[in-house]
């Protein structure tokens, strides 16, 4: 993929006039294009487990939705901490397990291993792709001298920034290893971003992030973040501005350094 040339003039906006220091990217979804590969793992696993519970215990089935169990339930949520809160809203209990639980194992680790499993089988199978315009905006913020970190529920963030040939592009990565070695609690907390922001040396106040997740913008927002840009790449510009979006577009190229800027004065004015 060739880059797009830097803009350092227009990147150096936000340095010259400091607005702001820093933004902390999520990945799945606003980075690489692996939300709907997520999406397809969880169904396959949750519709197979419901399906066998039909068979074994005569429950009636209803399948996994991506439009409300995935986007309500699991999005942007930490692995094992997705599937417990989809099997509470269904009302099953499982024991919690260990992350070592083979994938077959009737555990929430174990089903979240399994989930895993099927991720890592898809994404060799088709790739890792980018959004084109997400790349170009981080190419452009550090041309101006912006810090640019990554935070992520993803456990799987090493090998999906190496497919994609973007791991290169930030001085931070946080992600649920990191989250499980520091004790971090996953989305709607703020931990992630808080921690990425410290990592790059840059005041939540002073920093922006970026998410497509309504749990993602929910923990940037409480984290008092100076600028929440929500990515509507589900159509979801109310919710995401319901839960704490600044600015939602459907797509980075929607926007522009200028109108981040200006927004970024607006959210310091109180306008």
């Amino acid at each position: 993929m060739a880059d797009k040339p830097s803009a350092p003039s227009s990147a150096s906006i936000g340095r010259e006039a400091g607005e702001f220091d820093g933004v902390v990217f999520d990945m799945d979804g606003v980075v690489t294009r692996t939300a709907a590969v997520h999406s397809l793992a969880w169904k396959r696993m949750f519709d197979e487990f419901l399906r066998a519970r039909t068979t074994d215990r005569g429950e009636p089935f209803r399948e996994f939705t991506h439009e409300h169990d995935y986007r309500s339930y699991v999005d942007g949520r930490p692995r094992y901490q997705g599937v417990a809160t989809f099997l509470a809203s269904r009302g099953i209990e499982l024991p919690m397990g260990t992350s070592d639980d083979s994938p077959s194992a009737e555990t929430v680790c174990g089903l979240g291993n399994r989930k895993n499993a099927y991720f890592n089988r898809i994404l060799e199978m088709e790739g890792v792709g980018v959004y084109d315009s997400t790349v170009a905006l981080i190419r452009d913020l550090q041309a101006g001298g912006i810090a640019v970190g990554l935070a992520t529920s993803s456990r799987n963030s090493a090998q999906v920034l190496e497919r994609s040939g973007t791991a290169e592009l930030f001085a931070t990565v946080v992600d649920g290893i990191v989250s499980e070695l520091l004790g971090l609690k996953g989305k709607p907390h703020p931990d992630i971003f808080l921690t990425a922001a410290r990592n790059l040396g840059v005041a939540p106040g002073r920093a922006i992030v970026v998410e497509d997740a309504v749990s993602g913008v929910q923990a940037a927002a409480r984290g008092g973040f100076g600028l929440v840009i929500g990515l509507a790449r589900e159509n979801n510009e109310s919710e995401l501005r319901h839960n704490g979006a600044n600015l939602v577009v459907r797509d980075l190229a929607e926007t522009s350094l200028e109108e981040i800027n200006r927004l970024v004065r607006a959210q310091r004015a109180g306008v």
